[in-house]
């Protein structure tokens, strides 16, 4: 239906007799010669209709408005002179057309292509509209230049791309599953998978050596920016491999991944800090290091400190972190009320501050200088090397809860005064030997840091193994990370079933129980299991970074919105009875309660 896209043509073609395809972009009335500005998926391309060229094209072309498919014919020729467009790459021609054909008629538009739209909800109910704006269709195209990389540069390493079930089991593993009724067995569910994990380790048991997947997970959880009930990761699981070995492969996807999709050379190797040191210096565990503010422990300068909220936390076995924000003590009463709630929603009580607005502390503004000795001033002064025009921002308490806290705070504080702004550094960075465990507050036992099959660092696996179960045991887990986001993350697996069971007891799962939830994975690691271990790089996620955006909905063709509802479809929706009928299931709806679903056995 054409010869041409309409971002091909070049003053090489003048003369040629061509056919373009596409929607109208704008259409332009210049006193009887209608210019119409032709669009498809690589460009634009000019078309004038003249009544002397061809008096039906013209007449036609005069009823044409935006988003009409139609076919143009004719020739080549230069513009006029003064006329060229240099921010087009068919800027210096133009199609004369003889011919034009209506392939289909659009309505009114219920939004402007060419114009930001702020409603999201009315792009997602129009989102094959959406998707025609040039940013959508060059996202869409930049995720699939980026899974097109990563596929060869995986077979190139001797990967095997392996599709694995989806229609799979219900395992406790953190994340709530989405469920799926049984026809066949009535009472029974499947589960969608949250991660393909257990079957990734079980191909390697199977001899796979190296497995890979463009893999659709999927997670019944609270929505955000960053993340969609269903996501894709680029899952990669390897045998007889180090945790090194790993990073060295990952290093290389990502090399090649930016190079292809993003034109950007990154460095062949990332810097590694362990989780310990990323918490102590930017209070995260997947830190933003393009700007400074890093944490300070002052636990020395307040130890014999008649300030109670400092001696107190030092007393419980806690700490007192403090950042200075260079240059923002002219911050603003309502953005200090900000950054106080900031800190009180991970945890604190308040928010200590000085603003240094002298060099003398009566000129200090700050709710705490009246409580500090002279010898304590001066000593912080030092460590945190504090001058005017400085903002010191504290937090003392249990050590996990002051670093998240002053973590939060401090890429608040980088948002309210530009610190990133137009920054395009691609800073990365591997988190290494986070904890294998944790305590869950609720019922005092413990869960994985990570999920069930990490394998602790070899430095503490016999200490596992003969003491039990504690928060400070390492993981053989490592998260790549850039600007402040975790790209992916994985781990060594344990390969070995009384390993694996010490594990599942740790975490207060009994061998009934891990009988029933996890026996066929039990089962295979009597069989000759290798040595594994592998890594999950967030695909969407990848592409968001890497196109600039701020949400991993500008790079999924079809996403949810953030009540998890498809508005172009109307998903989810109520189903036909009969449907439920034969699986068996009733619902049950109560005024002013949301329907409960009863299984009929």
């Amino acid at each position: 239906m054409r010869t041409h896209h309409c971002n091909e043509l070049r003053p090489a073609h003048i003369g040629e007799t061509v056919t373009l395809i596409g929607w109208v972009n704008t259409v332009r009335d210049q006193g009887g010669v209608i210019f119409v500005d032709l669009r498809d998926r690589e460009g634009l391309t000019q078309c004038v209709f003249r009544p002397e060229e061809s008096p039906e094209a013209a007449a036609a072309s005069h009823k044409l408005r935006g988003e009409d498919v139609v076919q143009v014919i004719g020739k080549v020729a230069n513009r006029l002179e003064g006329t060229a467009n240099d921010k087009l790459g068919t800027g210096e021609i133009e199609i004369v057309a003889t011919q034009l054909v209506v392939v289909n008629k659009a309505d009114v538009l219920p939004f402007q292509l060419d114009k930001e739209l702020s409603n999201e909800d009315i792009r997602m109910r129009y989102r094959y509209l959406d998707i025609r704006r040039p940013r959508m269709s060059q996202n869409l195209r930049t995720r699939h230049r980026v899974t097109k990389a990563t596929r060869d540069y995986l077979d190139e390493n001797g990967f095997c791309e392996i599709e694995t079930p989806i229609l799979s089991k219900s395992t406790p593993e953190g994340a709530r599953d989405f469920l799926v009724p049984s026809r066949l067995q009535p009472g029974s569910f499947y589960a969608l998978p949250q991660a393909p994990q257990q079957y990734k380790q079980l191909l390697m048991v199977g001899g796979m050596e190296k497995y890979f997947q463009i893999a659709k997970c999927f997670r019944d959880e609270d929505l955000r920016a960053d993340r969609q009930p269903e996501f894709t990761q680029i899952d990669i699981e390897a045998s007889f491999v180090h945790q090194d070995d790993i990073i060295g492969l990952v290093e290389g996807l990502l090399g090649r991944v930016f190079k292809e999709s993003r034109g950007a050379d990154i460095p062949k190797s990332f810097d590694r800090v362990t989780y310990n040191d990323a918490m102590n210096t930017y209070g995260s565990d997947k830190p933003d290091r393009r700007f400074g503010y890093h944490l300070t422990d002052l636990g020395d300068v307040f130890a014999n400190s008649s300030f109670k909220v400092f001696s107190g936390a030092l007393a419980s076995g806690g700490t007192i972190k403090a950042i200075n924000a260079k240059g923002f003590s002219d911050i603003s009463t309502g953005q200090v009320k900000t950054l106080e709630q900031i800190a009180i929603q991970a945890g604190a009580k308040g928010l200590a501050y000085i603003q240094v607005r002298g060099e003398t502390v009566d000129t200090w503004r700050s709710p705490i200088t009246k409580f500090l000795s002279p010898e304590e001033i001066e000593a912080m002064k030092q460590k945190l090397n504090i001058e005017t025009g400085d903002l010191i921002l504290f937090a003392a308490g249990a050590w996990d809860q002051s670093c998240d806290i002053l973590g939060r705070v401090r890429l608040a504080c980088a948002e309210m005064q530009n610190l990133l702004e137009g920054n395009e550094e691609l800073n990365f960075l591997w988190v290494t030997e986070f904890p294998l465990l944790a305590k869950d507050e609720e019922t005092g036992g413990f869960v994985a840091v990570h999920h069930p099959f990490t394998r602790p660092l070899k430095e503490d696996e016999e200490r596992f193994l003969t003491e039990g179960p504690s928060t400070d045991l390492r993981a053989q887990a490592y998260d790549v990370v850039l600007n402040g986001y975790e790209l992916g993350g994985g781990s060594i697996r344990i390969h070995e079933g009384p390993l694996q069971s010490a594990m599942f007891k740790a975490l207060g799962i009994s061998e009934e129980t891990a009988a029933e939830e996890f026996g066929h994975i039990l089962d295979a690691f009597r069989f000759g299991a290798p040595p594994h271990g592998g890594l999950a790089l967030g695909l969407d996620r990848l592409v968001m970074l890497i196109c600039n955006e701020h949400s991993i909905r500008e790079v999924m063709a079809f996403p949810k919105n953030n009540k998890g509802s498809d508005l172009m479809s109307q998903s989810p929706a109520e189903v036909d009875p009969k449907q439920l009928r034969d699986l068996r299931i009733q619902t049950l709806k109560k005024p002013g309660t949301a329907p409960a679903a009863v299984v009929q056995s």
